[in-house]
């Protein structure tokens, strides 16, 4: 096998990170609180936390792959979401805010490979930027799932109040938290998988 086509497989080291973040996401959908909102209720969870460390501290590719783990884990029907499981589960409103997560991670191992030099100020704008794709993802399938699919009403009036208000701020808290551990823990962490 030549050097080439050895660079398209992760290796034990990743794959072992990707693993890890699968599963530390998986046990941040049980870390919640549920909010009693119309028509249906959301959850505030600490997956977003994790999420934000494996795009903080992972390639791109690894990012995504670790997230989309955790969706097929979750969409085979392993209980691994925060109200279950399940292929059932796409037909959720709050699914998309799954998809956001895997986009979200992506986009922000992609920025973080982008900019360089990272110091806490750009890590939390990276961050930032993930939190309005990963909330962007989530409140459209949010309304199209409610409008188009389970014929619920929602304006997007409610949608911002819901499924964005309530929410974004602890989720930026997360951020900084998560911008906090991925300043110290970004070079080690790199420089084990990838140096």
């Amino acid at each position: 096998m030549n050097i080439k086509s050895q660079k398209q497989f992760l290796s034990i080291r990743e794959l072992t990170a990707g693993g890890l973040f699968s599963a530390l996401i998986a046990v941040g959908a049980f870390l919640k609180v549920t909010l009693p909102t119309e028509p249906i209720p959301m959850h505030f969870t600490l997956q977003w936390f994790f999420v934000l460390l494996a795009g903080l501290l992972l390639n791109k590719r690894l990012a995504g792959v670790s997230v989309g783990v955790y969706l097929l884990i979750g969409l085979s029907g392993v209980p691994v979401f925060a109200s279950g499981g399940g292929p059932s589960y796409l037909l959720r409103p709050g699914f998309g805010y799954l998809l956001g997560f895997a986009a979200a991670a992506y986009s922000m191992a992609w920025m973080c490979e982008r900019f360089g030099i990272l110091r806490f100020g750009k890590l939390l704008m990276i961050s930032a930027a993930g939190l309005l794709v990963y909330y962007g993802i989530g409140m459209l399938y949010y309304f199209i799932v409610c409008r188009f699919l389970i014929f619920q009403e929602v304006t997007w009036k409610i949608l911002l109040v819901n499924g964005f208000l309530l929410t974004a701020g602890p989720d930026f808290a997360l951020c900084v938290a998560a911008v906090g551990a991925a300043s110290k823990l970004r070079g080690v962490v790199r420089d084990s998988l990838y140096g």
